[in-house]
Protein backbone atom coordinates (compact mmCIF):
# COMPACT_ATOMS: atom_id res chain seq x y z
CA UNK A 1 0.00 0.00 0.00
CA UNK A 2 1.25 3.47 -0.89
CA UNK A 3 1.38 5.87 2.05
CA UNK A 4 2.16 9.13 0.23
CA UNK A 5 -0.89 11.15 -0.81
CA UNK A 6 0.28 11.90 -4.39
CA UNK A 7 0.66 8.18 -5.10
CA UNK A 8 -2.64 7.39 -3.43
CA UNK A 9 -4.38 10.00 -5.56
CA UNK A 10 -2.84 8.58 -8.74
CA UNK A 11 -4.02 5.09 -7.71
CA UNK A 12 -7.55 6.39 -7.13
CA UNK A 13 -7.56 8.15 -10.50
CA UNK A 14 -6.42 4.94 -12.20
CA UNK A 15 -9.08 2.87 -10.44
CA UNK A 16 -11.77 5.41 -11.31
CA UNK A 17 -10.63 5.56 -14.95
CA UNK A 18 -10.00 1.85 -15.54
CA UNK A 19 -12.68 0.23 -13.38
CA UNK A 20 -15.38 2.52 -12.02
CA UNK A 21 -16.09 4.83 -14.99
CA UNK A 22 -16.40 1.96 -17.52
CA UNK A 23 -18.79 0.17 -15.14
CA UNK A 24 -21.20 3.12 -14.95
CA UNK A 25 -24.22 2.74 -17.20
CA UNK A 26 -23.58 4.96 -20.26
CA UNK A 27 -27.26 5.96 -20.20
CA UNK A 28 -26.88 7.34 -16.68
CA UNK A 29 -25.61 10.77 -17.74
CA UNK A 30 -25.65 12.18 -14.22
CA UNK A 31 -23.49 9.36 -12.85
CA UNK A 32 -21.12 9.68 -15.82
CA UNK A 33 -20.86 13.43 -15.26
CA UNK A 34 -20.24 13.05 -11.52
CA UNK A 35 -17.57 10.39 -12.05
CA UNK A 36 -15.76 12.70 -14.48
CA UNK A 37 -16.11 15.55 -11.97
CA UNK A 38 -14.50 13.34 -9.31
CA UNK A 39 -11.66 12.52 -11.72
CA UNK A 40 -11.15 16.18 -12.56
CA UNK A 41 -11.14 17.15 -8.90
CA UNK A 42 -8.62 14.44 -8.06
CA UNK A 43 -6.39 15.55 -10.94
CA UNK A 44 -6.53 19.15 -9.68
CA UNK A 45 -5.69 18.04 -6.12
CA UNK A 46 -2.78 15.96 -7.43
CA UNK A 47 -1.45 19.01 -9.26
CA UNK A 48 -1.93 21.37 -6.32
CA UNK A 49 -0.71 19.15 -3.49
CA UNK A 50 3.02 19.67 -4.10
CA UNK A 51 2.46 23.43 -4.31
CA UNK A 52 0.08 23.86 -1.36
CA UNK A 53 2.69 24.74 1.27
CA UNK A 54 4.36 27.30 -1.00
CA UNK A 55 0.98 28.75 -1.91
CA UNK A 56 0.09 29.13 1.77
CA UNK A 57 3.50 30.62 2.64
CA UNK A 58 3.16 33.10 -0.22
CA UNK A 59 -0.30 34.11 0.98
CA UNK A 60 0.94 34.46 4.55
CA UNK A 61 3.88 36.66 3.55
CA UNK A 62 1.67 38.95 1.48
CA UNK A 63 -0.98 39.01 4.21
CA UNK A 64 1.62 39.93 6.84
CA UNK A 65 2.84 42.78 4.63
CA UNK A 66 -0.76 43.92 4.13
CA UNK A 67 -1.39 43.82 7.89
CA UNK A 68 1.75 45.85 8.53
CA UNK A 69 0.51 48.46 6.07
CA UNK A 70 -2.86 48.45 7.83
CA UNK A 71 -1.06 49.30 11.07
CA UNK A 72 0.23 52.52 9.52
CA UNK A 73 -2.93 53.37 7.56
CA UNK A 74 -5.72 52.56 10.01
CA UNK A 75 -6.49 55.43 12.32
CA UNK A 76 -9.60 55.89 14.35
CA UNK A 77 -11.21 55.69 17.75
CA UNK A 78 -11.43 52.93 20.32
CA UNK A 79 -12.76 50.31 17.86
CA UNK A 80 -9.82 50.82 15.52
CA UNK A 81 -7.30 51.02 18.35
CA UNK A 82 -8.55 47.75 19.85
CA UNK A 83 -8.55 45.95 16.49
CA UNK A 84 -5.04 47.21 15.75
CA UNK A 85 -3.80 45.98 19.14
CA UNK A 86 -5.14 42.48 18.46
CA UNK A 87 -3.56 42.53 15.01
CA UNK A 88 -0.21 43.68 16.40
CA UNK A 89 -0.23 40.85 18.94
CA UNK A 90 -0.90 38.27 16.21
CA UNK A 91 1.82 39.71 13.99
CA UNK A 92 4.36 39.44 16.83
CA UNK A 93 3.35 35.83 17.52
CA UNK A 94 3.25 34.91 13.82
CA UNK A 95 6.86 35.92 13.28
CA UNK A 96 8.22 32.47 14.20
CA UNK A 97 10.02 30.73 11.33
CA UNK A 98 9.81 27.07 10.21
CA UNK A 99 6.13 26.67 10.99
CA UNK A 100 4.25 23.53 10.04
CA UNK A 101 1.76 23.61 7.15
CA UNK A 102 -1.09 23.58 9.67
CA UNK A 103 0.39 26.53 11.57
CA UNK A 104 0.83 28.50 8.36
CA UNK A 105 -2.79 27.83 7.41
CA UNK A 106 -3.97 28.88 10.87
CA UNK A 107 -1.91 32.08 10.73
CA UNK A 108 -3.48 32.93 7.39
CA UNK A 109 -6.94 32.45 8.87
CA UNK A 110 -6.05 34.51 11.95
CA UNK A 111 -4.62 37.39 9.93
CA UNK A 112 -7.60 37.39 7.58
CA UNK A 113 -9.97 37.61 10.54
CA UNK A 114 -7.97 40.26 12.40
CA UNK A 115 -7.32 42.41 9.32
CA UNK A 116 -11.03 42.22 8.58
CA UNK A 117 -11.73 43.46 12.10
CA UNK A 118 -9.37 46.40 11.57
CA UNK A 119 -11.03 47.27 8.27
CA UNK A 120 -14.47 47.11 9.87
CA UNK A 121 -13.30 49.23 12.80
CA UNK A 122 -11.89 51.90 10.50
CA UNK A 123 -15.31 52.13 8.87
CA UNK A 124 -16.92 52.44 12.30
CA UNK A 125 -14.75 55.15 13.84
CA UNK A 126 -11.98 56.06 11.42
CA UNK A 127 -11.51 59.23 9.48
CA UNK A 128 -12.54 59.48 5.85
CA UNK A 129 -8.86 59.71 4.89
CA UNK A 130 -8.10 56.50 6.79
CA UNK A 131 -11.04 54.77 5.12
CA UNK A 132 -9.79 55.86 1.71
CA UNK A 133 -6.24 54.64 2.42
CA UNK A 134 -7.44 51.32 3.87
CA UNK A 135 -9.76 50.80 0.91
CA UNK A 136 -6.87 51.32 -1.53
CA UNK A 137 -4.69 48.86 0.41
CA UNK A 138 -7.49 46.26 0.48
CA UNK A 139 -8.05 46.56 -3.25
CA UNK A 140 -4.33 46.23 -4.02
CA UNK A 141 -3.95 43.19 -1.77
CA UNK A 142 -7.14 41.61 -3.12
CA UNK A 143 -5.98 42.06 -6.71
CA UNK A 144 -2.84 40.05 -5.97
CA UNK A 145 -4.71 37.30 -4.11
CA UNK A 146 -7.44 36.99 -6.73
CA UNK A 147 -4.79 36.58 -9.44
CA UNK A 148 -3.21 33.74 -7.45
CA UNK A 149 -6.61 32.17 -6.76
CA UNK A 150 -7.52 32.27 -10.45
CA UNK A 151 -4.17 30.78 -11.39
CA UNK A 152 -4.57 28.11 -8.69
CA UNK A 153 -7.72 26.75 -10.37
CA UNK A 154 -6.78 27.59 -13.95
CA UNK A 155 -6.94 23.96 -15.06
CA UNK A 156 -10.65 23.85 -14.19
CA UNK A 157 -11.34 25.83 -17.36
CA UNK A 158 -13.25 28.80 -15.94
CA UNK A 159 -11.10 31.48 -17.56
CA UNK A 160 -12.24 32.97 -20.86
CA UNK A 161 -8.62 33.77 -21.73
CA UNK A 162 -6.45 31.33 -19.76
CA UNK A 163 -3.25 32.60 -21.40
CA UNK A 164 -3.80 35.94 -19.67
CA UNK A 165 -3.30 34.29 -16.26
CA UNK A 166 0.31 33.49 -15.30
CA UNK A 167 1.02 29.93 -14.12
CA UNK A 168 0.84 29.54 -10.35
CA UNK A 169 4.47 28.42 -10.27
CA UNK A 170 5.48 31.77 -11.76
CA UNK A 171 3.39 33.72 -9.23
CA UNK A 172 4.93 31.72 -6.38
CA UNK A 173 8.44 32.29 -7.74
CA UNK A 174 9.10 28.61 -8.40
CA UNK A 175 11.64 28.02 -11.16
CA UNK A 176 10.46 25.69 -13.91
CA UNK A 177 13.36 23.28 -13.40
CA UNK A 178 12.97 23.04 -9.60
CA UNK A 179 10.50 20.48 -8.22
CA UNK A 180 7.65 22.23 -6.35
CA UNK A 181 7.96 19.90 -3.38
CA UNK A 182 11.51 21.05 -2.60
Amino acid sequence: MQMRAPLQIQSIIKAMTDVVLPAIDPDNKLAQEQARLVLGSLALIAKQLPLQYRYDCDELARLEAFCQSLQSLAQGGTETTGALAALALELREAGVQSASPEEIEQRVRNLRQLSGAVITAVYVDGSSAARKDVRAAVLAMSKEQVLRDRSWVLSQGWEGDPKSIPPIEQLLGIAADVPASV
